[in-house]
């Protein structure tokens, strides 16, 4: 285990901080399936990982959620031409791979394997958070949705903002870990603890869908 910065144990550390309650479940959630597109699922592209068991997890939650009739909402990066090209996006010039996010090239797609409906809404952000510059707070607030289960890529990248925002948007936080991945392991359980510890819940995909199932139960 590792230790905080006196020596004591990193869990018991943030314990003693007050950090680490579990959140409140809402009665109302939705699913938000971050950037789960060809440019980071699949590992031919520069910023890419094989992400195929993430992308299979996903799409078991999104199936039990559909039985539940919970909303799906994907997200996707995609820049101009002019603002891949440009100065205008400040990011850019510190993950310059980001450049090749495109609209309307393969690399922005949707991972295929996923089960994406055309209702389903899609939201095209240019930084990390899904919720930085979007419409998705207001999505799910006319939706009448009280907590989010954030799927996705990359954990210490885009999942980890957007669990971020959701907390301070008003929005619980459930991060299911099977549904989120990184190009590294080190980044992925760092962001995993830092999210557990201080925005939402890491759960297991199974507590996941167990929680989905009970909103059926309840009718909400």
């Amino acid at each position: 285990m590792a230790s905080g910065m006196y020596g004591e144990p990193t869990d018991d550390t943030y314990a003693h901080a007050g950090f680490g309650a579990p959140a409140r479940r809402g009665e109302r959630p939705a699913i938000v399936v971050v950037d789960l597109t060809n440019g980071f699922t699949d590992p031919a592209y520069p910023s890419g990982a094989d992400l195929s068991d993430v992308v299979a997890a996903t799409a078991r939650l999104i199936e039990h959620g559909r039985a539940a009739g919970v909303p799906v909402v994907f997200t996707t990066i995609a820049y101009t031409q002019a603002e891949a090209d440009g100065d205008m996006v400040t990011w850019l010039h510190k993950a310059p791979g980001m450049r090749a996010m495109r609209e309307g090239s393969p690399a922005v797609a949707i991972d295929e394997r996923l089960p994406r409906r055309p209702d389903d809404a899609l939201v095209v952000k240019k930084g990390a958070s899904a919720f930085f510059g979007t419409g998705l707070a207001s999505i799910l607030t006319g939706l009448g949705r009280d907590t989010v289960l954030v799927c996705g890529a990359t954990t210490s990248g885009c999942v980890r903002a957007t669990a971020v925002d959701a907390v301070q948007s008003g929005f619980t936080v459930l991060v299911p870990r099977e549904c989120v991945g990184d190009r590294a392991a080190g980044p992925h359980e760092a962001s995993l603890f830092d999210i557990h510890a201080k925005y939402g819940d890491v759960i297991d995909l199974a507590e996941a869908v167990d929680y989905l199932a009970e909103g059926v139960a309840l009718d909400v």
